[in-house]
């Protein structure tokens, strides 16, 4: 078979097996194959010595050795003799036209008068080394009249140590210092990358460059100033006020309302209570001016605020602060009138529909911003912050703000606030529970959240306490006489009943939700602070407020003293996360680039 066609490395032609033979010290040769010692195909010349001593031309190998069972001393010779040659696949024995072949006795004449002939044996001097064949070494190349020379040992453990920077493909090391390379030929060859530039010291500054000289934010002290942090003006930092800001308002206007419930009254306690309605109306009012100067002096900040993924969940603590604002004017203004005041009429008709107005805003907050949410960002389960339930916040709090105003609103225009008021307090919470589910297996899947967010996490204390004080507020704004089915049984007392259950069943919730909030903030305390810290205040609030309503109900007067413990407890924290607040814009740890609510870090 012509082997021009076969595949490479593979041969037809059959091959005896190789089976030493060990007793006579010989290979087992074929039959067509004679005993030869393998000889070099080659007639080296006698080395010549140079001026320096080493050999002018190529070292030639001694002939080797045969071993004690006819296996050479050194490493086998990559050569083949003419005969053991015969089966082997050698393109090079190929016909070729162009070069007449000699016959094969002339050959193997011509192979046998080039066979090697060894040199006679020279006596060696002190300090030299006879030539050993199939090893390589430094100190046998030299001359005969120059001394032994030993190889130090090396540097480094592996060839590797030499070249400590990028080398090529030669191994020889790649200087990134020099200028780019250019092409030899621009139209043809590619432009040359040069390569990325070694790691330096001046180099470490740029490592978490945010555009403000190569400071780091996680190398500021906590509430102190950072000599480092570069300075911006306070028209600089408002770029950075984000919604998260109306927190605030939210948690004191949430103060307020929990005043103005208490069981046990004092003089002054009223007055204690108005201060802090008039200083959530001033806060509101300053945060609202700020946010708006920023959204004039920046162009495009106010779409990219409600759109981007975790500033935009902060416009719910917005209208939560109307909420409050309502609920407070209802407390402090429109119980303080007389019941024969000429005021009081256009006051509680305008509570009337400062209702309705926020139930429709609330309303398609909730509808349109879900919606949104869904179609353009992408939440991971896994990072699930209760923060996501603020956009149903708002339509929630329709309820706690029908169970606030109905009872003075005449009965024409009280049924249908308190129909609205149970049906978005249903929606709220449904939606609630909904989340509850991920933030479970949130907690289950990855564990708490960071230190500086599990304050945050107080926002899931909110639903089931303001659905208990909402459903126990609107039962009894129920009159008296209220009978549904109009089958001469009065349904108020009833309903009065049933919703002290519910609010029961729903309050040891809220606590449950209260308790692993406030291990995982005790086990790992806050260090930064951040704009989520005011949910330690106004999710609580509602827990304190439905604490007294169901005392309340129950006419149980330990309940309620419990509910003004929890009172002192809240406007501690209350008063504590204002300092911080405070602390953290005077040292520029929030309102600064990096620190705020518009960019997600968790």
């Amino acid at each position: 078979m012509d082997t021009r066609y076969q595949p490479e490395g593979l041969s037809f032609v059959p091959k005896d097996n190789f089976s030493p033979n060990f007793e006579n010290g010989q290979f087992p040769l074929a039959s067509n194959q004679q005993q030869q010692q393998q000889q070099p195909q080659y007639s080296p010349q006698p080395q010549q010595l140079s001026q320096y001593g080493l050999p002018s031309g190529p070292r030639m190998q001694t002939p080797q050795q045969q071993g004690q069972y006819g296996l050479p001393s050194g490493p086998r010779q990559a050569q083949h003799s003419p005969q053991s040659s015969q089966d082997v696949n050698n393109y090079s024995r190929l016909s070729n036209p162009q070069q007449p072949q000699q016959p094969l006795e002339q050959q193997q004449q011509q192979l046998q008068s080039n066979q090697y002939q060894p040199q006679p044996q020279v006596p060696l001097q002190q300090g030299q080394f006879p030539f050993q064949s199939g090893e390589t070494t430094r100190a046998n190349t030299w001359a005969n009249n120059t001394p032994a020379a030993h190889t130090p040992a090396p540097m480094y453990a592996s060839d590797a140590g030499y070249f400590p920077g990028p080398v090529d493909a030669n191994g020889y090391r790649i200087d990134t210092k020099e200028r780019p390379q250019q092409p030899e030929n621009p139209f043809r060859d590619p432009a040359l990358q040069s390569p990325p530039p070694m790691d330096d010291v001046d180099l470490e500054k740029h490592k978490h460059d945010d555009g403000h000289s190569g400071w780091d934010k996680h190398t500021k002290i906590p509430g102190r100033k950072d000599p480092n942090q570069p300075y911006l003006t306070f028209g600089e930092r408002i770029r950075h006020y984000t919604w998260a800001n109306y927190t605030l308002t939210m948690a004191t206007g949430g103060i307020g309302t929990l005043i103005a419930v208490q069981p046990h009254s004092f003089p002054g306690l009223i007055t204690i209570g108005a201060v802090f309605y008039i200083l959530n109306l001033m806060l509101f009012t300053a945060v609202t001016m700020t946010i708006v100067l920023r959204f004039t002096k920046y162009a495009g900040s106010f779409k990219a605020s409600i759109t981007h993924e975790r500033e935009g969940l902060f416009l719910g603590p917005f209208f939560l602060s109307i909420a409050t604002m309502i609920t407070g004017t209802q407390k402090y203004v429109i119980e303080a009138y007389e019941a024969d005041h000429p005021n009081r009429a256009w006051a509680v008709t305008t509570m009337a529909v400062a209702f309705w107005a926020y139930t429709f805003f609330a309303f398609c907050l909730a509808s349109f911003q879900y919606s949104f949410l869904f179609s353009s960002h992408t939440y991971k389960l896994t990072s699930f912050m209760p923060s996501w339930l603020l956009p149903i916040f708002p339509i929630m709090l329709s309820g706690t703000i029908a169970s606030t105003i109905a009872a003075s609103q005449p009965v024409s225009s009280r049924m249908p606030i308190l129909v609205a008021g149970l049906g978005c307090q249903g929606l709220g919470f449904t939606v609630a529970i909904l989340m509850y589910a991920h933030y479970i297996g949130r907690l289950m899947q990855v564990g708490y959240p960071d230190r500086e967010h599990r304050g945050a996490m107080f926002i899931a204390v909110g639903p089931p306490s303001f659905t208990c004080l909402a459903l126990i507020g609107m039962a009894n704004a129920l009159p008296d006489d209220f009978d549904l089915q109009g089958d001469g049984l009065v349904d108020a007392k009833l309903l009065r009943t049933l919703a002290l259950v519910v609010a029961l069943f729903l309050w040891v919730l809220a606590m449950w939700f209260f308790m692993v909030t406030l291990i995982a903030v005790i086990n790992s305390w806050a260090v930064y602070f951040h704009l989520g810290w005011w949910a330690m205040v106004f999710p609580n609030s509602g827990f304190v407020i439905a604490t007294i309503s169901i005392g309340n109900s129950l006419k149980d007067e330990t309940v309620l003293y419990v509910g003004n413990g929890l009172t002192i407890a809240v406007i501690t924290m209350w008063l504590f996360v204002l300092f911080k607040h405070v602390q953290a814009i005077y040292v520029a740890d929030i309102i600064y680039p990096g620190m705020d609510e518009d960019i997600a870090d968790h």
